[in-house]
């Protein structure tokens, strides 16, 4: 049975530390600054013999306009109504406050049980805030110190008795996980092709490119806060989805500024975790706004997404707000071929979050070069399209002596890898390698990714011999 838990609580009292703590791995952002987390974030845990399914939540901020941190309550709102109990948690060292009281209120009328939980407890610091948990009038909490691992124990036993009041409630359904946080697979190793596994596309982008919109139009539910203001996001948030009877995993992103500009070191933890999310992607989406798509930063991130061996789909977003249709989109793949000549063919789907327009283009994009990103040409159909190839524009004589390829043969999958067996190989030229590559793509139509061609000599039997 999956016990589905919300850690919550005022900003910057240990709620990511805790969750990845019961995580067993460091997947949320963790820094000094109060309010880090924003969007709420999901993973399995396990505590005892207590299987969790966790949710780090953003600060409780006792505020209802709507400015941010309104936002980011709402958020917190529908974690607790999500889950089976909350963990609510406090400074130990800085004792209960008004908020937390306010917060502890808020939580009672949510009907749902409640863990309470003394952070920070470790030495003698918390004592104090340790005797005032009872202003708060949800029972005697556990004390912890989630930076060290100390109290788990405590906690599992509120955990334990929170749960068996539960399984003797009538009417309690406990929930599967609906992310499967596995290990990604390594990029750079080949492995089976498994068709039932989920595909994991990752929606990357300059700072208000519209990533968080964008996900919320494909999901059709407000799941990531959005606004005018630049870099909401900040954590790489993984969401599960089903499309067509298939298995997707969503993950929105922090904007890439360039790195110059990334000063703070949360940014920089933040482009990390961009950077991580890219590199274990199966498709990356990288998302422009169509006023300045393809701008420098455009480049070096696709750049990076094909360096990495992903697959590759150009997103124009706020299509909406664009007013000669036709003559923008002749724009965008102009633009995106002159940038970007050696990914000739990537898909460019104009979309837009807030009305939903071009989404299921969108995600047939996806899949179709997820598809290609996974193929395999058979050995025959390879050789006889180099040589008809090779007859069609010969390769270059260095120094006067031709280069000759022999044979090809495809080495791996995700990203498509071939190897050529040619005489005096270390001699071919980057220009011809680009256009072997190109014929590739264009001949068995693929499209969006990136491919890798491996040149190997031809043994010369007679080279040992004086």
């Amino acid at each position: 049975m999956t016990l589905t838990v919300a850690i919550v609580g005022r900003p910057n009292v240990g709620k990511s530390t805790l969750f990845n703590r019961l995580a067993g791995r460091k997947i949320a952002i963790v820094d000094d600054q109060p309010g880090v987390t924003r969007d709420r974030k999901e993973a399995v845990g396990r505590i005892g013999d207590i299987d969790l399914r966790l949710i780090d939540t953003a600060g409780f901020e006792d505020v209802t306009d709507e400015s941010l941190e309104a936002r980011m309550r709402r958020q917190t709102e529908i974690a607790i109504n999500e889950a089976d109990i909350s963990i609510f948690l406090y400074d130990a060292r800085a004792g209960v406050t008004p908020v937390d009281e306010r917060f502890a209120q808020l939580l009672r009328k949510s009907g749902k049980p409640v863990v309470l939980c003394a952070n920070k407890c470790e030495g003698k610091q918390g004592d104090e805030g340790l005797m005032e948990a009872w202003r708060l009038g949800l029972g005697d909490p556990a004390p912890l110190s989630a930076e060290h691992g100390e109290g788990l124990s405590d906690l599992y036993e509120l955990l334990r008795q929170a749960e068996e009041k539960l399984q003797s409630a009538d009417g309690y359904v406990s929930l599967e996980p609906i992310i499967e946080d596995e290990e990604p697979f390594d990029p750079d190793a080949e492995a089976p092709v498994e068709p039932d596994k989920p595909i994991r596309i990752a929606f990357v982008g300059r700072p208000n490119a519209g990533k968080s919109t964008l996900i919320n139009g494909i999901l059709n539910d407000d799941r990531f806060i959005t606004g005018p203001e630049a870099g909401i996001t900040r954590d790489s948030v993984t969401v599960a989805w089903t499309w067509r009877d298939r298995e997707i995993r969503l993950v929105d992103t922090a904007g890439l500024r360039k790195r110059a500009k990334v000063q703070e070191k949360l940014e920089r933890l933040s482009t990390m975790e961009t950077t991580h999310s890219i590199r274990f992607a199966d498709v990356v989406v990288l998302v422009m706004d169509p006023r300045d798509a393809f701008e420098k930063q455009d480049v070096q991130i696709a750049n990076l997404a094909l360096r990495e061996g992903r697959g590759l789909v150009f997103a124009i977003t706020k299509w909406d707000t664009v007013d000669n249709v036709s003559e923008a989109r002749k724009e965008m793949e102009h633009q995106a071929e002159s940038h970007l000549p050696h990914a000739k063919g990537t898909p460019v789907v104009p979309v837009s979050g807030e009305t939903r327009k071009n989404l299921d283009k969108l995600m047939d994009a996806c899949l179709k070069v997820h598809k290609d990103w996974s193929a395999r040409i058979k050995t025959r159909d390879l050789n006889d399209w180099l040589q008809y190839t090779t007859q069609k524009h010969p390769p270059p004589a260095p120094d006067g002596k031709r280069i000759k390829p022999r044979y090809m043969a495809q080495m791996k999958t995700r990203p498509p890898t071939f190897v050529l067996i040619a005489s005096r190989a270390e001699s071919m030229p980057e220009t011809y390698k680009r256009y072997l590559l190109n014929e590739l793509r264009a001949s068995f139509d693929l499209p969006g990714v990136p491919l890798r061609l491996v040149l190997k000599g031809q043994k010369n039997p007679y080279t040992d011999k004086e």
